[in-house]
């Protein structure tokens, strides 16, 4: 069974408040007939601070796509081989242990990817597989671990590093003047996250099943205009109300595995809102405290896109981890409407120390 380790997380070094995000709202848009309105719905996010990869009067001017795209890859060269050795140490490995990177973002384009860029100047080898995924938005952190469980899966002994890399910043859109484009801009915050999955040995999640799930004739909910000026995001109000067809679809997925879903020991989720959490708390009959590593994620971070799984994942690690043994689920929601969901059980350090020494031991007799 492939385990996902620890994460390692980082977050860019400029901060905005919700009390500054309200003021630039006010003096902006001003004259907004529904200015009211979207303050309300960003002062609900329950978001207190996010992280942004340049100081907010940059983020608020255009320079136009290819500034903002450069500036993406600028940025992400400069950040994310910290988060990669982090997590490579997090799980014993070195990157010549690697047989696949899975490179996960939505908010900015390279081709090549940043995989081959990685692999160039971090002493990958060069036999080492690629997989960028741009196009899963927020679930795109729980499409890369169900992609490399199902890859150790068909190569065992395999580890995958996956990287998830999203400055939402960078998509702000000053012509956007819609209610839920005005939300998206008090709710959206940047972050890097990378995690490894060993085939073998290891502490942390040992994934035991993964799925996926689409609801029909969602497409257009969650969705990218592609235009001159960029990414231009955009929100169905009806996107909220997702929980009534994705909860059903979590339990489902369990069941077969004779779990149930609403009694499980552990809950990594996309924080894409407060009602998201609130609702799957509902229709799965769980307390609103179930949810506090993505809540407190939403809260210091915002809606960091594919980031989010992995960074409430580092908080449960931070708590000391679960029980060994203890039985959780990781899901992540995006376009599509998409959910990316994985099961799996405890495994701590201790245990597998343990385990791995069992089998030394039978092998020496």
């Amino acid at each position: 069974m492939a385990t996902l380790c620890r994460p390692a997380i980082a977050v860019p070094e400029h901060v905005i408040t919700r009390e500054e995000t309200l003021e630039l709202a006010r003096t902006l848009h001003a004259d907004h007939p529904q200015l009211e309105l979207a303050l309300r719905l960003i002062g609900n996010t329950g978001v207190q601070t996010r992280h942004l990869v340049q100081p907010i009067e940059d983020t608020l001017k255009h320079p136009g796509f290819t500034v903002r795209n450069a500036r993406y890859e600028r940025e992400a060269k400069a950040r994310v081989p910290d988060v990669v050795r982090r997590a490579l140490a997090n799980a014993e490995l070195t990157a010549r242990d690697i047989d696949l990177i899975v490179y996960v973002s939505c908010t900015g384009f390279m081709m090549p990817s940043m995989t081959a860029w990685l692999i160039n100047t971090m002493d990958f080898r060069n036999e080492t597989r690629q997989l960028p995924i741009a196009q899963l938005g927020c679930a795109a952190g729980g499409a890369a671990i169900n992609r490399a469980h199902d890859f150790c899966r068909a190569y065992p002994g395999a580890n995958v590093l996956i990287v998830a890399c999203e400055f939402c910043s960078l998509l702000y859109q000053p012509t956007d003047l819609g209610v839920g484009n005005l939300l998206s801009n008090g709710l959206f915050g940047d972050a890097l996250a990378a995690a490894v999955v060993r085939g073998e040995g290891g502490a942390g999640v040992r994934i035991e099943r993964n799925g996926s799930h689409l609801v029909p004739d969602t497409e257009s909910w969650i969705s990218y205009g592609v235009r001159d000026t960029g990414f231009h995001f955009l929100l169905d109000k009806r996107v909220p109300g997702t929980m009534a067809m994705l909860a059903p679809a979590m339990r489902d997925m369990a069941e077969p595995h004779q779990w149930d879903v609403s009694e499980l020991d552990f809950y990594i989720v996309h924080a894409g809102g407060p009602r998201i959490l609130d609702d799957l708390g509902r229709y799965l009959g769980l307390p609103p405290e179930t949810f506090r590593y993505s809540r407190d994620t939403l809260t210091e971070r915002g809606n960091i896109a594919s980031a989010v799984i992995f960074d409430a994942l580092e908080r449960l690690f931070l708590e000391g981890g679960a029980e060994d043994r203890a039985r959780g689920i990781i899901a992540g929601f995006g376009p599509g409407i998409t959910a990316e969901i994985a099961l799996g059980t405890w495994i701590g350090a201790a245990e597998d120390g343990d385990r791995m020494g069992r089998e030394a031991a039978a092998q020496t007799v």
